[in-house]
């Protein structure tokens, strides 16, 4: 069979689901190629090529793409078999059958894949998603089908970049934060990726060009000894690389014998979902840390000279105006301001079917019904003036985008806005940036954020689909 992998957005990496799924079924005998829309234009020609088409879908920002995606096929050539794979196609995205795939496959998707081109029947499968949890995932992704990691997001620290490799040592989390797509799928599981197979990947990425690497994994931490071995190979294999990896503030604290090691491997920086610095929202979304561990990961790291990126969701339905200053003070307060992408600043909550938030009793009255376009449920705030507040915010970091204003900048802006929404807060100092650098700090040129809505630049590959 002819199979064509398409991806829309992995947070500016390489995809690594397009590598895996294709290692998987170019091993069973099919024929493959991959297209980006990320980083390519649309390939009609290789639609008409492919018996059948699988569209990844690992977070919500490539979820609305890969509709927009099964659009145009299903104009282009109504009759060729479609799949979604990957974590949300484990979820039912809509209740009245509507969905636009023909299979939806999550967990060990790649057995899945092998499966349904083998058979290529489809019944059922679009309305009840497949989530294969049983499997230990020991596939080298085949990465020669991709465009180059030149391509994508680098390293950057200072004027340095690098090109980044993005490779994952395991799939799921322990953890059921209530707002966390994850658990929906993999229901506080993990599945372990064979550590032979990941520092096999590292060694292409390597050989392509990668000086960094980011691992993908939900939480790196969850199986923290298999992630140790990982990290003392690649290192023994690739000193001069150096790496990041994400996990929840509650493992920084309880793994600390890791960080020394990991500093001296080439950790450089941690992403780390604070959401919030309001201990009560913290306890909603069943966080399982508080603002003061939130403080302690901080200065955890920064001892072994490793620097955190904070993940934020300011606006929840219980979010007001004063919440959000909160956060961006702790971020001054805690010199962050370098370390967080202004877009962070603006994430709004999302709700897609299956979220365990619909089971909170105090969730209940700020829902709106189930808004199949942009797959979540629609909610208002406690405090209509944090709703305004949010538009307001990122109406501000995408003009300063635009106008490629620095950091610093885009906060002392979103600061005096958010600043002028809470008035009953007692004034303090605007932080007097703009004239100031920011400390250099490691990042990626791609901001941090899976959940969110796609800009109109990534829709652009799709275009000629009515929006």
């Amino acid at each position: 069979m002819r199979a064509l992998l398409v991806s829309t957005y992995e947070l500016g990496h390489q995809p690594l689901h397009s590598a895996s799924a294709a290692g998987a079924l170019l091993q069973a005998g099919h024929e493959v190629r991959c297209l980006d829309l990320s980083v390519e234009m649309w390939d009609g020609a290789s639609v008409a090529w492919a018996d059948a088409v699988a569209i990844s879908v690992p977070m919500h920002t490539a979820t609305r793409l890969a509709e927009r995606a099964a659009q145009r096929i299903r104009q282009d050539s109504p009759d060729t078999p479609i799949a979604f794979y990957g974590l949300y196609a484990g979820m039912e995205h809509h209740p009245t059958g509507a969905n636009l795939a023909d299979a939806q496959l999550a967990g060990a998707y790649e057995h899945g894949l092998v499966e349904w081109l083998g058979r290529l029947a489809s019944s059922g499968n679009a309305k009840e998603p497949v989530v294969d949890l049983g499997r230990r995932s020991s596939v080298l992704p085949a990465r020669h089908l991709l465009p180059n990691i030149s391509r994508y997001a680098h390293m950057a620290l200072g004027d340095d970049e690098s090109p980044v490799g993005y490779t994952e040592a395991s799939r799921g989390c322990v953890h059921t934060c209530r707002h966390c797509p994850v658990p929906i799928v993999y229901d506080g599981r993990i599945r372990i990726i064979d550590a032979d197979v990941v520092l096999a990947d590292i060694d292409q990425l390597v050989e392509a060009g990668a000086r960094h690497i980011t691992f993908a994994d939900p939480d790196f931490l969850n199986g923290v000894r298999h992630s140790q071995r990982v990290v003392r190979a690649m290192h023994a294999r690739h000193p001069h690389l150096t790496f990041d990896v994400t996990t929840k503030v509650e493992h920084i604290l309880e793994h600390a014998d890791v960080w020394e090691e990991f500093a001296v491997a080439g950790c450089l920086f941690v992403v780390s979902a604070f959401e919030s610095v309001n201990d009560e929202i913290l306890r909603r979304l069943d966080k399982g840390h508080s603002a003061a561990e939130a403080a302690l990961a901080v200065a955890q790291l920064r001892r072994h000279g490793i620097e955190i990126r904070p993940s934020w969701m300011p606006f929840t339905p219980w979010t007001t105006p004063a919440d959000v200053l909160d956060i961006m003070e702790f971020v001054r307060e805690h010199d962050l301001i370098a370390n967080v992408d202004p877009v962070q600043f603006t994430i709004r909550l999302l709700v897609p079917q299956g979220s365990l938030l619909l089971d909170l009793p105090e969730m209940i009255p700020h829902l709106r019904g189930y808004d199949e376009e942009r797959l979540t449920y629609r909610w208002r705030a406690d405090d209509p003036r944090a709703d305004d507040l949010q538009e307001e915010l990122a109406g501000i970091v995408e003009r300063g985008i635009a106008a490629e204003s620095s950091d610093s900048v885009l906060f002392e802006r979103l600061w005096l806005a958010v600043r002028g929404a809470a008035p009953e807060v007692p004034a303090g100092s605007p932080p007097r940036l703009a004239g100031s650098p920011l400390p250099v700090r490691p990042r990626l040129t791609e901001p941090w954020f899976c959940c969110a809505e796609p800009t109109d630049m990534q829709f652009s590959p799709l275009e000629e689909i009515p929006a």
